[in-house]
């Protein structure tokens, strides 16, 4: 269970940087904020996927399903949160 944890988050860290890649401007929170919205991508799409039986812990498709979580959470984040000047 802790390994899953931590490989969760070392991944969500990645995926927070091929979301802001795939995802280019200013982001209102920076770039500590990106790479926790990446976490939380990782964390929600594979818990979803592997719940609603998408694909099992590990296969290739759940990193593209975190990507595509974080992105739409960074796109939600910049339209709720203010941007920087």
């Amino acid at each position: 269970m802790g390994h899953s944890i931590i490989w969760t988050l070392v991944i969500g860290l990645l995926i927070g940087a091929v979301a802001k890649l795939l995802m280019p401007g200013r982001d209102p929170g920076g770039c500590i904020i990106t790479m926790l919205i990446g976490i939380a991508g990782a964390y929600v799409a594979s818990y979803f996927g592997q719940k609603m039986g998408w694909y099992e812990q590990g296969q290739p498709v759940g990193f593209i399903a975190s990507v595509v979580g974080a992105m739409v959470l960074l796109l939600l984040y910049r339209l709720i949160a203010p941007r920087r000047d």
